[in-house]
């Protein structure tokens, strides 16, 4: 019997890395996708090529926005700094890309009705850092809704199946997840200014953030640090 299909958004940071292990697990056929979509540095990139060499099924593919050409975000724009103080503990912070799950899920959405999926997965989080509009419940689950209505699917018996399975654990059960499936951390990238060899800035939410899922887990951090600086939490 033939593996269900399933598309796997694949950014080469350390949540989307995760969510590809625990597809694999589960026993689907997995078809990841990524985004060359105008970010400031291209690390996360060719950290993705190197996650789905190591557990994808097939050959990465990756698709190429312009996001930048509206900006509004610091990971897209030169006019917004990427902030260092420290997370936020509220509101939606600068490094939010407009509209960008929404865009990525629609194009996602359109390569598995070419391969004959009707399962999607993204690594979107709600527990550590729930800032960003795009990376909540009710979003997955509205998305889940126009798939069913805005594709082939609408005619048939089969129902598409959009999933986000770090929705509700925290970074620390999720490097403890990966661990235990047996990721190698090292080969992800998860700065917002990570430099050409992929050495986090130490600094970022996302330094922040990565930095303490490991210090919770009780796990050792693969992360390099430019300078060998590591962030404070």
């Amino acid at each position: 019997m033939s593996k269900l299909k399933a598309v796997v958004l694949l950014s080469g940071g350390l949540d989307s890395a995760t969510v590809l292990a625990m597809v694999k697990a589960r026993g689907f056929d997995c078809y990841t996708i990524g985004f060359d979509y105008g970010q400031k540095h291209s690390s996360e990139l060719k950290a993705a090529y190197r996650i789905a060499e190591a557990l994808g099924d097939h050959p990465h593919k990756v698709i190429r926005l312009d996001l930048g050409s509206i900006g509004g975000s610091a990971l897209t724009s030169d006019d917004i700094d990427v902030p260092v103080e420290g997370v936020a503990k509220s509101g939606i912070p600068v490094t939010y890309v407009p509209a960008r799950n929404t865009v990525f899920l629609s194009i996602a959405l359109g390569y598995g009705e070419v391969i004959g999926a009707r399962h999607l997965f993204i690594g979107a989080n709600a527990v550590d850092y729930s800032g960003y509009p795009d990376c909540r419940p009710v979003f997955v689950e509205q998305f889940e809704r126009l798939a069913n209505v805005a594709t082939a699917a609408v005619d048939a018996s089969d129902r598409w199946s959009v999933e986000a399975p770090l929705m509700a654990m925290s970074k620390s059960d999720i490097v403890a997840t990966g661990t235990s499936l047996g990721i190698d951390y090292s080969l992800t990238v998860s700065c917002y200014q990570a430099d050409g060899n992929g050495a986090g800035c130490g600094a970022c939410d996302a330094c922040r953030l990565r930095r303490k899922g490991f210090m919770d887990a009780g796990l050792p951090d693969p992360t390099q640090y430019q300078n060998g600086i590591f962030p404070q939490i």
